[in-house]
């Protein structure tokens, strides 16, 4: 079965869904699948307190739920379906599905965000949400006046213990080896911080706290070199070993960086194949937050909206 549609949006976090809700509104009745992770990295998320236009703290599931409801409402169809092939290189755009359909597009939003890297140790997951995150700037708030841990040796993992001073009490960071990657500025910012120590050729093999409720206390590392395990106490644990954009579907037709994030034009979410447009994590690696990625899936939307009135003036 085949299905067209002016737009198609891959992708059901903050950037798909705004993009949603402002072609609907525009009225181009756009397509929207859920993916293989409804909703986005904000489902795995439980407090946010950052996202404008709530007073009190909120859940990032319902957030997520909203928004849909939002995009529903103004005219969007929603697919509970997963894209497993695209046809990016001649037009109209082919997109199939894990359940074989068909869908013809004349534009396409990318939205298919990133995943942060995580170590798969099993309390990690158990802790997720609950003492361990991947994202400083949306959770360091939680940790004032406490004492945090970082893993990592990159730009990620430095920038991320440079933040969380501004909140915690003591942070300290556990790097595999005897030197970072990170730049060098960074670096020396970081060696020159008070609050901040580092503990080399180290790695964290376990997450220890509570299980009812969920908190963490403390947590288990290794020694490279000697096998040695110890323990040390802390509050919260942040996993900065990076981010992995899902733009494995997308390979061979639209510029890629060597990082894997799509390459967009400069101030537009405009990729190198016309019609097509990128918006959120999946082309931005700086910034990585919810309300940056609604504001390119919005400018996504408009830029959509032009691309299709130039095509039926």
């Amino acid at each position: 079965m085949t299905i067209s549609t002016k737009v198609l949006i891959i992708g059901s976090g903050p950037a798909g869904l705004s993009a949603a809700i402002y072609t609907a509104r525009a009225g181009l009745e756009p397509i929207l699948f859920q993916g293989s992770q409804p909703g986005g990295q904000l489902t795995i998320t439980t407090d946010v307190e950052n996202y404008p236009g709530f007073a009190d703290i909120i859940q990032g599931p319902w957030l997520m739920e909203q928004m849909t409801k939002q995009a529903e409402h103004v005219g969007t169809k929603v697919i509970y379906e997963h894209v497993t092939k695209i046809d990016l290189l001649k037009k109209p755009f082919i997109a199939i599905t894990d359940s074989g359909n068909h869908y013809q597009a004349e534009s396409v939003i990318i939205c298919t965000g990133a995943s942060a890297k995580w170590l798969g140790i099993e309390s990690e997951k158990f802790f997720q949400g609950h003492g361990i995150s991947g994202c400083a700037t949306c959770d360091g708030f939680f940790f004032k006046g406490k004492e945090v841990l970082v893993v990592g040796g990159g730009n990620s993992a430095v920038e991320e213990a440079l933040y969380l001073t501004n909140h915690a009490s003591k942070v300290t960071i556990i790097h595999r080896r005897d030197s970072f990657r990170a730049e060098k500025i960074l670096q020396e910012r970081l060696f020159k911080h008070p609050k901040i120590s580092v503990i080399w050729n180290h790695t964290l093999i376990e997450a220890i706290g509570n299980t009812n409720p969920k908190i963490v206390t403390g947590a288990k590392i290794q020694n490279t070199i000697s096998g040695v395990i110890s323990e040390l106490n802390c509050d919260g644990i942040f996993i900065a070993i990076g981010h992995k954009p899902n733009t494995d579907l997308f390979k061979g037709q639209l510029t890629i960086d060597n990082e894997g994030y799509i390459i967009t034009q400069p101030d537009s979410t405009r990729t190198n194949i016309e019609g097509v447009f990128a918006a959120g994590d999946v082309q931005d690696k700086i910034f990585r937050q919810a309300v940056t990625a609604a504001g390119t899936g919005c400018m996504a939307a408009l830029e959509a909206e032009k691309y299709l009135s130039g095509l039926h003036c």
